[in-house]
């Protein structure tokens, strides 16, 4: 597996390459903003699937143990899952930040405009 990342970090900087220093850099960091915004979406939504998980099993267990109390665990669990979710959309929102609003392709494009 460390084989195939590095494999993609070192191809994505020689597909998206061009002539001149100062494109090669906005190239590389646009390419491997890409590329991490895609492995931080990809753990976090498998994390956050395998605490939702864990979760609901959790909760169907106790359920299963004490009928009687089922509707106050599933209210826990209904609130417990929105702040996964939650964390998952932060990562979201750290993506697009990667993506759309990097600090340093700003620098980078304003060193071009030069």
């Amino acid at each position: 597996m460390k084989k195939v990342i590095f494999f993609m970090f070192a191809l994505t900087t020689f597909v998206f390459g061009t002539e001149g220093v100062l494109l090669d850099s906005y190239t590389a960091i646009a390419s491997y903003s890409l590329l991490g915004a895609a492995i931080a979406l990809g753990i976090a939504a498998a994390g956050g699937a395998i605490g939702m998980g864990n979760a609901a099993s959790a909760t169907l267990t106790g359920i299963a143990r004490n009928p009687s109390i089922a509707s106050k665990l599933s209210t826990t669990m209904y609130i417990s899952l929105a702040m996964i979710e939650a964390q998952v959309i932060y990562a979201l929102v750290i993506a697009f930040i990667m993506l759309f609003a990097n600090p340093f392709l700003t620098e980078t494009i304003s060193a071009v405009a030069k």
